[in-house]
C-alpha cells in the first residue's frame, strides 16, 4: 500500500469512536493528517507542478508583489531537496530564476539570490547550471553594488554555495574579485579548501556591509 494511503487509513481508524466507527469531527488528533496522505487521497500537485506554478506566479505581470514573494518562498523551500533542485533544469526554470537577479524590485532580487544559493548548495549539477548561465558575475555585481543590503547579503550566500567544491565557478569568481578580497594568490585557492573559501566570503561580506550607496 502507498505510504500516504496507509497513513490516511491509520488516521481514520484512530479518529473513529469505539462504538459506531463514526469519525470524531472535533478530535484534536485530526490535525495529525499529514499533507502527503491528503495529497494521495485528493490527487494533489507534485513538487514539479508546484515549482512550475511558483515560477509562473513570480514572472506574471498580474500577480502582486506579496504573492510573488510567497511563491518565491515556496520555491526556495522546494529546492532544498537535491532532486527538486536538479529539476530546475528539467523544467526549464533556471533561466527565469537567474533573470530575477536583475528584477527592478529589490525583494525579488533578494529572493532569487536566496533560492539560487539553496539550489546549488552541495550540488555540482546545479552549480554547473549557474556557471553555464553566467550568473557568477551577476551575483558578484549584486554583492558589491546592489543598493539593498539584504540583496547584497543573499548574493554573497549564493556565491558561497556556488563555488564551494566546484573549481570552475571559483575560477570565474577569482578572476573577477578585487585582489584584496582574495587574500592570497588566486592560483593557490582550491575550491575544496573551506578555510580559504570562508576567508574570501568573509572579506566579500565585510566589503558588502561597508558599502554606503545612494
Amino acid at each position: 500500500m502507498d505510504p500516504g494511503m496507509n497513513h490516511l487509513l491509520k488516521w481514520g481508524i484512530e479518529n473513529s469512536d469505539a462504538s459506531g466507527g463514526e469519525p470524531l469531527a472535533e478530535s484534536a488528533s485530526a490535525n495529525r493528517l499529514n499533507a502527503e496522505a491528503l495529497a494521495a487521497l485528493l490527487g494533489g500537485p507534485s513538487d514539479a507542478e508546484l515549482m512550475n506554478a511558483s515560477m509562473k506566479a513570480i514572472t506574471s505581470a498580474d500577480v502582486t508583489l506579496d504573492n510573488k514573494l510567497t511563491a518565491f518562498d515556496n520555491l526556495e523551500q522546494l529546492v532544498e531537496t537535491i532532486d527538486n533542485a536538479n529539476n530546475l533544469e528539467i523544467l526549464g526554470l533556471w533561466t527565469p530564476l537567474v533573470q530575477q537577479l536583475q528584477n527592478e524590485e529589490s525583494e525579488l532580487r533578494r529572493m532569487a539570490a536566496w533560492c539560487i544559493g539553496t539550489a546549488v548548495q552541495n550540488n555540482p549539477k546545479a552549480q554547473e547550471r549557474l556557471l553555464v548561465l553566467e550568473a557568477i558575475p551577476t551575483l558578484l555585481n549584486l554583492a558589491l553594488s546592489d543598493p539593498a543590503p539584504n540583496v547584497r547579503q543573499k548574493a554573497v550566500y549564493a556565491l558561497s554555495s556556488g563555488v564551494r567544491n566546484y573549481q570552475p565557478s571559483l575560477n570565474v569568481l577569482l578572476r573577477l574579485l578585487p585582489e584584496q578580497l582574495i587574500g592570497r594568490s588566486a592560483a593557490a585557492v582550491d575550491a575544496g579548501d573551506m578555510g580559504a573559501i570562508d576567508q574570501i566570503m568573509t572579506n566579500l561580506r565585510e566589503r558588502s556591509k561597508g558599502l554606503c550607496l545612494g
